[in-house]
């Protein structure tokens, strides 16, 4: 157990909810953690517990007991991370695809989340747990840039940004068909599919708001193919994949919203041969920027693509005899 925090509600000052005076003094300390310290009655005032919504009104004492944070029971793994950058509060790291953010049902152990557990030795809680806090997520065959945070009040602050959709995100696709338009947006909710409860779709009654704004970088007319810069609005569970699919442009290799027949229109047989070998959604998450949580610092990050999506687009360019088709 800590030690309790003593705290001064100071006379002369306008009466404020208990609850609202401690998320002003206590920035560090989610909403929830709090309401979670008062319910157990490790908040006092005047030495006795109170109620989220006393309103205190001036010269009282305020004792807040804040348990250390638990150890998680995921165990640290020593898995390999390819770090762009890293302080006292995060940490931005380029997944590779194949590894999967956090621990699941079939999935307990070799997740990003084991691999900070054993890099990251300065944790200080989230959530009252010993664990990085995963503010967004990408899928398991997803590459790309991505932040974790090491304490509450830069998990927070991540939070209220993302929430806010300040946060800059910029993904690459390869896609079947060739698009119409430079650009476009697709504003179309996204929630459980309705009949198949692994997939999400643009069908479900439960939608919650999702928009994607995309342009075309090229295309292939030859192959039926088009390569395109994506940046998210909002950031919703396979948001990019669900809705390019149901715009009728599945993402190349994707085994839940794919077609598989798709690549047939593929004739190029040493084009083929670099998709076939994909053996996932051709998806990057190429670039990330947002405020620094602590400094409110822009800080902007980049990643290059890994060689398996790297082969197919240099392939492409050379065959179309393109120079440059990723933005700089």
């Amino acid at each position: 157990m800590g030690h309790p925090q003593l705290l001064q509600f100071d006379r002369g000052q306008l009466p404020v909810r208990l609850d609202q005076f401690l998320a002003g003094v206590l920035p560090e300390i989610s909403r929830a953690q709090l309401k979670r310290l008062i319910d157990e009655q490790q908040v006092l005032v005047d030495g006795k517990a109170a109620k989220a919504g006393l309103k205190l009104k001036g010269g009282e004492s305020v004792s807040v007991q804040v348990p250390e944070p638990e150890p998680v029971e995921t165990p640290p793994q020593d898995i390999p991370l390819h770090i762009f950058y890293e302080d006292s509060d995060l940490i931005v790291i380029d997944k590779p695809a194949g590894l999967v953010v956090h621990p699941a049902p079939g999935h307990a152990g070799g997740t990003l989340v084991n691999a900070l557990l054993f890099h990251c030795q300065d944790l200080s809680g989230i959530g009252g747990e010993l664990r990085p806090g995963i503010v967004h997520r990408l899928d398991k065959d997803t590459s790309g840039v991505m932040v974790a945070t090491k304490n509450d009040a830069s998990h927070q602050g991540l939070a209220a940004q993302f929430k806010k959709h300040s946060i800059r995100r910029s993904y690459l696709a390869l896609v079947h068909g060739l698009m119409k338009t430079a650009t476009g947006i697709i504003d179309q909710p996204i929630g459980r599919h309705p009949t198949q409860r692994k997939k999400m779709s643009g069908q479900s009654r439960q939608g919650r708001h999702a928009v994607t704004h995309w342009r075309t970088l090229g295309r292939f007319d030859q192959d039926r193919l088009s390569l395109l810069e994506l940046v998210l609005e909002t950031g919703r569970t396979h948001q990019i994949r669900v809705h390019c699919a149901e715009l009728g442009h599945p993402l190349v290799g994707d085994p839940t919203y794919g077609q598989k027949n798709r690549l047939q229109s593929v004739k190029d047989a040493g084009l083929k041969q670099l998709l076939q070998a994909l053996g996932r959604q051709a998806l990057h998450a190429r670039l990330l920027g947002f405020e620094h949580p602590t400094t409110g610092q822009y800080l902007e990050f980049s990643s290059p693509l890994p060689n398996d999506l790297q082969a197919i687009v240099s392939y492409l360019q050379n065959k179309y005899n393109v120079e440059q088709l990723i933005p700089e």
